[in-house]
């Protein structure tokens, strides 16, 4: 097949990308390569998957319209896995206008595409920051996430929102995955395993929000991978009998997965599992709960296991030993 996959110089993307391509598909990688994190990683990423055949990259904003117009007009994609966003809880803060420019725009451009494209399945990247505030756990996709604490989770619930109505408008299967704290090797700099490995390694204190009282559903990208693969093979189709009470179907052909660990870890575990992997002890700086952030995050994937027969195991000491030896590996760092 004929993929679109945005984001594709990114963590995610880029991981999704070498899949699909082992697979035998052709793949249109699409990315701005902005600046929100030094842009040398994602041209590395990028240079790997410019060596293999079936892969061709275009650098284009999402928010581009005529662009992304005219990508989709001259490719003729049969799915798309729209991975590309302004990500960040935090940068949210300083830089609001991105998220509207990415996430929002961005979106609806890609809708947008494959509305007139007709697209078999469009999969997109939502988040587990949707949650907000949500208190029950686990975090389940049947409930409703009306209460997000910034703006990224606020556009990403927004993007599922558009999704909907493409769905339901122009009969586009599209399939939300709200992703649950992705890390591994190649991991994006401005995360807890990126900050707090370069730290430790450095001699340098780590920063403990919350006191460390914080709860993580860590998901190793090779199980998040693994399930986006899964489901674009399955595109949705509208729930018989829909009476409006389950907020993860619809009676449009539309679904909304978890994918995270399902085993939630605590902060200071997370920081243990670090120390082990670099042979360093961290110092901490403890501090309060930063502005947007929540104190637990927690997936039920149970729908996720009954659809595609997948759940992610992999634990934090095996996916963090994997993290910090790709780190020093990349970065030269004893």
């Amino acid at each position: 097949m004929k993929f679109l996959v945005t984001g594709a110089a990114g963590f995610i993307g880029f991981y999704v990308c070498q899949r699909l391509l082992q697979q035998g598909h052709q793949v249109v990688g699409l990315d701005n390569l902005n600046g929100y994190y030094p842009v040398q990683l994602k041209r590395d990423r990028l240079a790997q998957l410019l060596a293999q055949p079936g892969f061709r990259f275009e650098q284009l904003d999402l928010a581009d319209r005529a662009g992304i117009a005219n990508l989709f007009t001259k490719e003729g994609f049969q799915r798309v896995i729209h991975l590309g966003a302004q990500a960040g809880v935090r940068y949210s803060l300083q830089n609001p206008m991105a998220y509207a420019d990415s996430n929002l725009t961005g979106t609806l451009t890609i809708l947008e595409g494959c509305r007139q494209h007709r697209v078999e399945h469009l999969v997109y990247a939502s988040s587990s920051s949707v949650y907000g505030m949500n208190s029950k756990m686990p975090f389940s996709t049947h409930d409703r996430v009306d209460h997000p604490v910034s703006l990224y989770a606020a556009t990403k619930k927004a993007n599922e929102l558009m999704a909907h109505s493409y769905s339901h408008l122009y009969g586009i299967p599209t399939t939300g995955l709200r992703f649950f704290t992705v890390y591994g090797p190649w991991g994006r700099p401005d995360m807890a395993p990126f900050l707090f490995t370069k730290a430790i390694l450095s001699g340098e204190p780590i920063k403990v929000f919350n006191h460390g009282e914080m709860l993580r559903d860590f998901t190793y990208i090779d199980d998040i991978v693994e399930g986006i693969v899964r489901i674009q093979q399955q595109p949705p189709k509208p729930a018989p009998g829909w009476d409006g009470s389950d907020a993860s179907s619809s009676f449009a052909p539309y679904k909304i997965f978890n994918i995270g660990n399902n085993q939630p870890v605590k902060l200071m575990t997370f920081i243990e599992a670090i120390e082990q992997a670099t042979g360093k002890k961290a110092i901490k700086e403890y501090l309060p709960m930063q502005a947007g952030d929540v104190p637990a995050t927690f997936a039920d994937i149970d729908d996720l296991q009954a659809a595609v027969g997948f759940k992610p195991a992999t634990p934090i000491t095996l996916g963090m030993q994997r993290f910090v030896d790709w780190y020093r590996s990349y970065y030269n760092v004893e």
